[in-house]
Parts: structure tokens; C-alpha cells; sequence
């Protein structure tokens, strides 16, 4: 995969290989600066793993790590065996397996230890070792014991009862490690040099995940409270559960808001849109709001190259703040749909659609218009709400059901690669840029029909544009909240 052409500072965001088979939760070792919210230090790499869990964090960042297998690590003689192959070439190190032999040989920093499945022998370097519990191949997958790997080359493990978790603190060896993952900032200390925004990640893709990481903005949502969101288009689109978000919408008192489409479809008129959003249970879980019912208002754009005005529904003058609730994910035109597009064509009027498709050309189709012009009038669209509600927005963005498709589509590719979590942030640049350097960080093609969506509509201009005028930032700080 390319890189997403953006900056990031901090620590390299190391992803795993799908074919090995840890499996870690978010448990993050700590700087030497202690925050509220714990971070790793700079120079480490930290990872993470509970027995029977086939999900693992890197550096706070949870994925699984063997899709579709299932596999997990396991205690066999009171100690914790997992495959090391992903650790090991995490951190800048090398596997090899002998199969005639039946050896594992692990190479980090001019050291190998060698293992053979079912002796208690092993090696570090020429030097003889007596193993107190034996390399054993379970379901296709060699498992070995991680302690006397990890002591062996230096790492620190840590190993909690209660939670059968293991965690395992690699030292830097004197530069960065090297992968096709984009850098991202992973730190819990915002008290540094840079003025990057923050972003909160969570792997808990639940209703108390989506509470979770939406407190953490410490946002106080003033007055009329709206909650930006899809409501789908029938049949089958991938639009977000009610389940998930009703406790942070009912805890604001917020109003779901929604306008017309531009493109026909089940959601083109009020009637049909609010059939749509009772149908996909949106209406039993708080109040709907289709804001250009009564029509469209202008509010004006500033520092556009390509707006001047922006056309909303009117009801957006109802309103004193938003929370702005993204499923991110591909779009056929955009290439990607998170905070920025739920907040421009998302709040725009039906004829304000075709407004920002067409870059302020046509208000009565949203086809023909420039596709750069277009991604570049999205982002300004997107200012023009912040400034209307005096910057009282904040934005959550759901990585699940990651589909090349939007959630306008009512016949959706299928998702083609795991979930990833919910990200939040004042911020909608640095969010949209965090959830795209995730997708970009994933392996061994997970992920890369989105990938081929963005760069095949030129996706990450809106970024680019979006800090441009001064949106938002494209570098940010990504905090883990996993505990």
C-alpha cells in the first residue's frame, strides 16, 4: 500500500502480519510522564495480549491478528505460549522455520534463539537453555513461550492475573522501526512541543466504548443539542446501529438530523426519509429532524476557493451545538465518507448537495462538476457549519462494517476488512486523518479495496484542502483510552 500523504510525529505505528497469531488487549505501558490517560514511552514499542482473546494492540492500536482463524494464545503448564513470529517482526527482527527439523529461529538486534516443537532445549545464540514447558504446534500454528523469548532479547514482560494479560515492552534499538504503516502519534501526554490536536481511540466498538471516548472530549454540548448521522438508504446499507448510539444520544438530549438526498432513492423526499429512519429504528430512540423539510438557507462561507455560500437545511438554525456521528467508510465519489462529508453534504439541503458537487455551478444536479473542485467545496462546506454554530462541534467517527461503499448505497459491497474501533476528536481533519492512516497501517491486503477507493477518487485532497483553509490539522496526537 502507498502512504497517505500526511505528517504525523511520535512513534511508528507497528501492524502485524495476518499469518501469526497473538492476540493482545489494550493495555499500554507508561511514559515516565504519568497522565490521566496512559501513554508509551517514545522509544518503545509496547504490545500487548490476553489469553483467549484473538485481538491484540500494538502501541495501543487494536486489530486481530489472525482473520478469520480465530487463533489465540494459550497456557500450557502454568505458561503463556502464543506464535512470536508478529512480535519479533514488529520490532525489526526476523522468523525463519525449519520444517524438516521442525526449529523456530528468532533473530533481533544480532541475537537468535532457536526453539524445536516438543524438546525442551533451546538456544540463545550457542549457548544451551533448559525450557520448563515445551514449543507445541496447535491448529496449523506454532506456539512458543513468549518469557524466554522476550528475556532473551532484552524486552520486559509483565503479566497480570486477574486479566491473564501479558505485556511485553520492546526497547527501541537506536532508530525507528521501518513498515508501510504511516507514523502516528500515540501519547497520553499532551504537554509537548506541538500544538497537535488529540485524538481518542478506543477497540470497544459498544455503547459504553462510544461513551467512552466521546467523554473524554470533555465537550458540554450547549442548548438545542443536534446528532449528525445516516440514516441509510434502504435495502442493506451499512448504516450506524441505533443500539450503539442511543446512550450518547439520549445522554445529551439530542435530536437525530438528517436531510434530503440529491440522487433519488428512499431517502429523496421527507416523507420517505422519515419512513426510512422509523424503519431503521432511528425514531425509537429520540426525535428525527429532516432539516430542510421547510427548505434551504444560505450561510456564508469564508476562505473558500470555490464557495462563498453554503445551502442548508433550515432547520439548522434550531440548533445551538452538534455532535457530529460519522460511520466511517468508502464512498463512490468521495472516496471515503467520515466526519468531513457527514458535516458538509450530510447538513447540506438537498439542493445544497448538488451545490458542493458541482462547486457552486448547479443547484439542481449534483452531476458533471469537477471531482477535485468537489472535495475541495465538502471542506469548505464543512467550515461554514463550524462557524455558524461558533465552533460548538465536536465529531465521532465508528471503523466498523468498513465497506468501499457509503452508507448511501443501498446495496453495499460487502466489508472486506475488521473493524478497528471509534475515534473522536474536536477536530475533524486530524479525525478523518487518524481513521485513514489505519486503514492505510493494516497488512497482507486488509484494507486494500478502500485504499484503491480513496486514491482512485483522489480522497485525501479534502484533507489536504481542509487544513489548507484551516479547518482542521493533519497531524494529531492519537491517544488510546484501552485500559
Amino acid at each position: 500500500m502507498n502512504k497517505p500523504d500526511s505528517k504525523k510525529r511520535g512513534i511508528v505505528f507497528v501492524s502485524m502480519l495476518a499469518a501469526v497469531c497473538l492476540a493482545f488487549t489494550a493495555v499500554v505501558s507508561l511514559n515516565n510522564n504519568k497522565t490521566e490517560h496512559q501513554a508509551m514511552a517514545a522509544d518503545d514499542t509496547v504490545v500487548t495480549l490476553r489469553i483467549g482473546d484473538p485481538y491484540m494492540t500494538v502501541n495501543g492500536i487494536s486489530s486481530e491478528i489472525d482473520p478469520g482463524r480465530g487463533t489465540v494464545p494459550i497456557i500450557e503448564n502454568d505458561r503463556t505460549l502464543l506464535p512470536v513470529r508478529a512480535v519479533i517482526e514488529a520490532v525489526g527482527g526476523t522468523a525463519e522455520w525449519d520444517d524438516g527439523t521442525q526449529t523456530a529461529s528468532l533473530n533481533y538486534n544480532g541475537d537468535t534463539v532457536r526453539l524445536t516443537i516438543n524438546s525442551a532445549d533451546a538456544y540463545l545464540n550457542d549457548a544451551q537453555q533448559t525450557l520448563d514447558v515445551t514449543p507445541v504446534i496447535v491448529n496449523d500454528r506454532t506456539m512458543l513461550p513468549i518469557r524466554f523469548i522476550a528475556e532473551s532479547f532484552g524486552f520486559t514482560v509483565g503479566w497480570e492475573q486477574e486479566t491473564q494479560t501479558v505485556t511485553i515492552t520492546v526497547p527501541a534499538m537506536g532508530e525507528t522501526v521501518s513498515t508501510n504503516a504511516p507514523t502516528v502519534s500515540v501519547s497520553g501526554d499532551t504537554g509537548t512541543d506541538t500544538d497537535a490536536p488529540d485524538v481518542y481511540m478506543t477497540a470497544d466498538i459498544s455503547p459504553e466504548g462510544l461513551m467512552a471516548v466521546y467523554n473524554m472530549l470533555g465537550f458540554v454540548p450547549e442548548g438545542n443539542v443536534a446528532v449528525k448521522l445516516s440514516t441509510g438508504e434502504p435495502p442493506s446499507s451499512n448504516y450506524l446501529d441505533p443500539e450503539l448510539i442511543k446512550d450518547l444520544v439520549q445522554s445529551v438530549g439530542g435530536t437525530i438530523v438528517e436531510c434530503n438526498t440529491a440522487y433519488g432513492g428512499s431517502r429523496t423526499t421527507t416523507a420517505m426519509h422519515r419512513q426510512v429512519a422509523e424503519d431503521h429504528g432511528f425514531t425509537a430512540i429520540a426525535e428525527v429532524d429532516i432539516m430542510d423539510e421547510e427548505g434551504s438557507m444560505p450561510i456564508p462561507v469564508t476562505g473558500g476557493t470555490n464557495l462563498t455560500e453554503d445551502y442548508v437545511g433550515t432547520h439548522l438554525a434550531n440548533y445551538d451545538s452538534m455532535i457530529t456521528l460519522s460511520h466511517f467508510k468508502g464512498h463512490a465519489m468521495a472516496g471515503f465518507g467520515g466526519a468531513i462529508k457527514n458535516m458538509s453534504i450530510g447538513i447540506a439541503s438537498r439542493e445544497g448537495k448538488s451545490w458542493i458537487h458541482t462547486a457552486g455551478t448547479s443547484m439542481e444536479s449534483p452531476w458533471g462538476g469537477d471531482q477535485d473542485k468537489f472535495l475541495e467545496s465538502m471542506a469548505e462546506a464543512n467550515s461554514a457549519v463550524v462557524d455558524y454554530l461558533d465552533g460548538k462541534v465536536v465529531y465521532v467517527n465508528v471503523m466498523n462494517n468498513l465497506s468501499i461503499d457509503c452508507d448511501c448505497d443501498g446495496n453495499p459491497a460487502e466489508p472486506d476488512m475488521h473493524d478497528i474501533g471509534i475515534l473522536a476528536s474536536t477536530d475533524p481533519v486530524a479525525l478523518d486523518q487518524a481513521c485513514i492512516d489505519l486503514v492505510y497501517a493494516q497488512k497482507d491486503g486488509d484494507g486494500q479495496s478502500l485504499v484503491e477507493r480513496i486514491e482512485s477518487r483522489n480522497g485525501l485532497h479534502t484533507l489536504e484542502h481542509a487544513a489548507e483553509i484551516g479547518l482542521g490539522s493533519r497531524e494529531y496526537d492519537l491517544i488510546s483510552i484501552d485500559s
